[in-house]
């Protein structure tokens, strides 16, 4: 979120002793805001006091020179704060001396809580430093570092707010704790070997059983990973096994980017990504000399920096001479279930996986799983948003009514609004088990305390039997339903503060529809409350349902039969031992759904590419496809465009009949989906849009369809807005619903009209 920082009452210097009082509000509290106000304002020589308090923190300033303080404030913040506002007001002065660190003031909360951040680089020196009493203790931290959002129970944040109140400092610790020119002043999770947090097991342990090729679930800052060697193939086809976990990827943790380089192609941009405070998992070019089972039939690998103390403590145990240790580093949750984060469900629901559970005494109140990014068109991109970027909100850019959406069944996440800010929860997961259900249900009670805000409107998708809008239905709040496709370009729309109308490309899965439709290939315009679909992608017959997107087969023989090549459906698919009764089914005019989606084209496309039959996850077809792509190339008339309908049924029967290779299959289906679409927005667009298009949906993950259709799109002379603060796939919904359902509301205000629902 880009800073608003206003100062207001502009202070002119001079030499009359002054007093101003300072509100400053964004993340400001946990970040050692308070000693830095202490330092300043004593280097300054100026007297007064600091205190957190419900809206932020609150600073009185007096002496000579006071009108520059607000200033230094600015320019000179904490690294892990993030200022939003400096409001200045001169008052009268008091002749106080001295300056001091005054006790929290609660209150109806206006502020909020940083997100978790990785071990600092003074925090490391420490725990590898013999004469430091932090030396080898997996809880190091200070107001540079360390967990914030993760142990914070209410705000504001203190100590006896988070689930560090049960640990009574030590001597030490606490006069680290109380002295203002420590960097430890107030940071809530201080402690040490002698009266923090302990480990149930020791690091050498724990490394003796990763040599041993075990599996360990270790807790860590959000919740559970579950590790291995990452070098060892049997570990990771055992833990494969156990977790039944097939052939999604799994991302590897390595102590630091030079480790990294060992094992993937990283940028300068991916090593910004790798070394920021958030430390997420970044999505680099392999090298190619991990095993086969890291990520199967893909070019890239999900690489993650060591983040907790406990990382770095294993790394090191594990490194013997030249060699570099690598681990298996995935989120601990028995298949579909959401993240396992207390030692309880660890032992009840991991013993089956892990040979060694290793737990620790400091409760993780908010389960988080680590973030996943790329670099896409030369900037950072969300796959999965949550530890270490959850809970900094997205500005809307205007004030409005608190509206929470419980977003979508599939990578649900839930979104609410306070003010002129939206803070999106870290991810949640597919709500297809009782686990995920109580993991939201426990996510809205916790995010809207800690907010402390009471909805007046909730906001949800249209599809009659998603559990998320049930959950909406019974929240009791006038309720808004948001169409599935607008909500992802209405998240783009909001974090870009585009004004207006805009051309948008939603392009996914699936979403609802009106009339029951399965769309997920749409061209809509969207002005704030109002939009019109343009129109979508040539429907595609949907064999079995819900197994289509499963079995790519069925895409495929669908597909051609659609087309009338029954013969290439029977040749390509001969060896499939389905193919021939469905191919019969559809002789006998078996009626079956159809569906406009984008995946399933991508499905359709690689089950006749000879990529995948049969998926083991959600995407994995098209994810190897991209993997495959070397130089996009255009077929010529591979597709059509009638009216607002984009037709690529000519490029499948080409890719069909034509024998080509996998590689050049990919590299034609993409070079062609791009000069498609790229035509296709051209030739739909409103003359109102100000040369803006959005681009969303899952697909848009895709960077080779992503960057092609920037680069042409850019070159007819666009802007292109892609998704930023949100991932582009579902879990942006309820961002999207947020924002177009305050769009909504302030429309029927306008129109004197009640909200019954809005599609």
């Amino acid at each position: 979120m880009a800073n608003r920082v206003t100062i207001v009452d502009a202070m002119a210097g001079d030499r009359t002793i002054r007093r101003f009082r300072l509100r400053v509000r964004g993340v400001v509290q946990g970040v050692g805001f308070r000693p830095f106000a202490f330092a300043l304002a004593r280097k300054m020589g100026l007297s007064g006091f600091v205190l957190n308090d419900n809206a932020g923190v609150l600073i009185e300033v007096e002496g000579f020179g006071a009108d520059a303080f607000a200033r230094a404030v600015k320019t000179d913040a904490p690294p892990l704060s993030r200022i939003d506002t400096i409001e200045a007001h001169e008052i009268d002065t008091n002749g106080l001396t001295g300056f001091e660190i005054r006790e929290s003031v609660g209150g109806k909360s206006a502020t909020r809580i940083g997100a978790d951040a990785a071990t600092c680089r003074d925090c490391l020196d420490e725990l590898f430093d013999p004469e430091s009493r932090f030396f080898h203790y997996p809880f190091v931290n200070c107001t540079h570092c360390g967990p914030r959002l993760t142990i914070t129970r209410r705000l504001p944040y203190d100590r006896a707010q988070t689930s560090m109140a049960g640990f009574v400092m030590c001597p030490a610790c606490r006069a680290d704790y109380e002295n203002p020119l420590n960097r430890r002043f107030h940071a809530e999770p201080v402690a040490c070997p002698a009266c923090g947090p302990k480990l149930s097991h020791s690091v050498a342990e724990i490394a003796q059983a990763i040599r041993a090729g075990q599996i360990i679930a270790l807790k860590g800052i959000g919740g559970f990973h579950l590790l291995c060697d990452a070098e060892n193939e049997n570990a990771i086809a055992t833990l494969r096994r156990r977790k039944a976990r097939d052939e999604k990827p799994f991302a590897v943790m390595l102590r630091d980017v030079a480790a990294a380089h060992r094992f993937a192609e990283i940028t300068d941009a991916e090593t910004a990504l790798l070394e920021s405070p958030a430390h997420p998992v970044v999505l680099a070019a392999s090298q190619g000399n991990l095993p086969h089972g890291i990520a199967p039939g893909l070019t890239r690998v999900g690489v993650m920096l060591a983040y907790a103390p406990v990382h770095h403590l294993l790394l090191a145990a594990l490194e013997e001479g030249s060699n570099v240790p690598v681990l298996v580093a995935t989120s601990a949750n028995p298949g579909g279930e959401p993240l396992v984060a207390s030692n309880e469900d660890a032992h009840r629901r991991l013993s089956g996986i892990a040979d060694l559970i290793v737990t620790h005494d400091r409760d993780i109140v908010v389960r988080a799983d680590d973030s996943v990014m790329q670099i896409v068109a030369q900037a950072p991109a969300y796959l999965r948003r949550a530890r270490g970027y959850v809970p900094e909100p997205v500005d809307l850019g205007s004030d409005g009514p608190s509206v929470i959406a419980l977003g979508s069944d599939l990578k649900n996440t839930i979104c609410v609004t306070r003010g002129r800010e939206a803070y999106l929860s870290q991810h949640i997961g597919g709500l297809d088990n009782a686990e995920a259900i109580r993991f939201q249900r426990e996510t809205v009670a916790h995010l809207c305390s800690i907010l402390d805000v009471t909805p007046d409107y909730a906001a949800c998708d249209l599809h009659p039997d998603f559990r998320s809008v049930r959950l909406a239905e019974g929240l009791d709040l006038p309720l808004i339903r948001v169409q599935h496709h607008v909500a992802h370009i209405a998240a783009v729309v909001a974090e870009h503060h585009l004004a207006g109308p805009v051309t948008g490309l939603a392009l996914d899965g699936h979403g609802y529809g009106p009339g029951g439709t399965i769309w997920g290939g749409e061209r809509i315009d969207l002005d704030g409350a109002d939009w019109t679909h343009k129109g979508g992608l040539r429907p595609l017959p949907l064999a079995g349902g819900d197994k289509a997107a499963r079995e790519p087969w069925r895409m495929g023989i669908g597909a051609l039969y659609q087309a009338g090549r029954e013969d290439l459906a029977r040749a390509l698919f001969a060896s499939h031992p389905m193919a021939e009764k469905l191919i019969s089914l559809f002789g006998l005019g078996m009626r079956v759904g159809l569906t406009s989606s984008m995946g399933r084209l991508f499905d359709a496309a690689a089950a006749i590419a000879g990529v995948r039959l049969v998926q083991h996850y959600e995407g994995q077809a098209a994810m190897e496809f991209e993997a495959m792509v070397t130089a996009p190339e255009v077929l010529a008339d591979g597709y059509s465009l009638t009216g607002g309908q984009l037709d690529f049924m000519p490029l499948l029967i080409h890719l069909a009949e034509n024998h080509v290779t996998v590689a050049e299959s990919a590299n034609l289906f993409h070079g062609t989906l791009i000069a498609g679409l790229a035509e296709w927005i051209a030739a739909t667009r409103s003359p109102l849009d100000q040369g803006r298009v959005v681009l969303s949906g899952g697909c848009i993950m895709n960077r080779v369809l992503a960057e092609g259709l920037v680069n042409r799109l850019e070159a007819q002379g666009l802007t292109v807005f892609l998704p930023r603060a949100a991932p582009a796939n579902d879990g942006g919904i309820a961002l999207g619903q947020v924002a177009f359902a305050r769009h909504v509301i302030e429309k029927h205000k306008l129109h004197s009209e009640e909200i019954e629902t809005c599609a």
